[in-house]
């Protein structure tokens, strides 16, 4: 069995208008493998949820993704046609969205909502799907589900709303669960709960998760790797161990370097100075580099080629001079 379930190759996705295009990403490659979590963080505006809808075909009609492939289970999802991608998107791959209120459609209720789902992808009728749907709910920890149907979006609080988009996303049984920053409007105690709940259906279920976010450390709680993603490219991917231990370049160092500790709390916060290009920026060299401390001529020049230095693959002129002198001194 071919370990990759899910390959995303060399994609490059623009936004057109008024004649010209902005790229939102651009060649980004990355893969995610059966039951495993990869997390995929950076900057808001990097291109993280772009490509997320991009593997679900959700993609703004002003978007147009202008190269590469998206390979679920060895099919190119760019080139199916609507109908067998609807298939696929919400039955073997199903997404959570970052604000759980404005993803549930308020008129209708929980249940509604769940068994349309169920009935759309599995083509069971209204009373399994019903049977089916207190079954996820009491899976993602909603207490008396059954009765729980009957209750509106409103009636939950974040928390729940956002148990509830994660039961409708794993009531048919998918193979790739992408969670597009789904603990962004919930607090620190509700966002643990989030992650573990995730954790738990990861081990019962086999998922494999695409896990969306700008927070380090909820990385390090759910994920086995790691790619950090910056202006639409990806500037790093390690495991997640060692790219806490062993940053590489010097994006993920910095951002590393933001992250607020308990230790160092008398020292204020740290920032990244400067800005990301603009997404209609040209950019010929490293996109990093105007706010690179260990910029080189080079970088303003060439765009960077991606290199594995100690396990970490990493796109970036300066470590990979490093790496080359190390192995020389040696």
């Amino acid at each position: 069995m071919v370990d990759e379930l899910l390959e995303i190759g060399g994609l490059r996705i623009g936004f057109k208008a008024h004649g010209k295009t902005s790229f939102a990403v651009r060649g980004i490659d990355l893969t995610v493998r059966r039951g495993e979590a990869l997390g995929v963080v950076g900057e808001s505006g990097s291109g993280k949820s772009v490509t997320a809808l991009a593997v679900m075909g959700l993609l703004t009609p002003a978007a147009r993704v202008l190269g590469g492939e998206v390979r679920f289970k060895g099919t190119n999802l760019l080139s199916l046609p609507e109908p067998q991608l609807r298939r696929i998107r919400g039955g073997q791959i199903s997404m959570v969205f970052q604000d759980p209120l404005t993803s549930l459609n308020p008129a209708f209720t929980v249940g509604r909502q769940l068994v349309d789902v169920i009935v759309t992808h599995q083509r069971v009728d209204r009373a399994t799907a019903r049977k089916r749907a207190v079954e996820v709910l009491s899976l993602v920890g909603i207490p008396s589900p059954t009765t729980r149907l009957a209750s509106y979006p409103h009636q939950f609080s974040g928390g729940m709303r956002q148990r509830v988009l994660i039961a409708m996303a794993i009531a048919c049984k998918p193979q790739l669960l992408i969670a597009d920053e789904p603990t962004t409007a919930l607090d620190v105690t509700v966002q643990a709960q989030v992650i573990a709940l995730l954790r738990q259906l990861r081990r019962e279920l086999g998922l494999a998760i695409l896990f969306i976010t700008h927070n380090l450390d909820l990385v390090a709680e759910l994920c086995d790797r790691v790619a950090v993603m910056y202006a639409g490219s990806v500037m790093e991917e390690a495991a997640v161990d060692n790219l806490f231990t062993t940053p590489r370049h010097p994006y993920t160092r910095a951002l590393m370097r933001c992250i607020p500790r308990l230790a160092t709390a008398h020292q204020g916060l740290e920032s990244i100075e400067g800005g990301p290009p603009n997404i209609d920026a040209v950019v010929i060299g490293c996109p990093f580099e105007p706010r690179c401390t260990l910029a080189m001529d080079r970088c303003r020049h060439e765009s960077p080629p991606t290199r594995t230095v100690e396990g970490n693959r990493v796109a970036c002129w300066a470590v990979t001079a490093e790496a080359l002198c190390g192995s020389d001194q040696s």
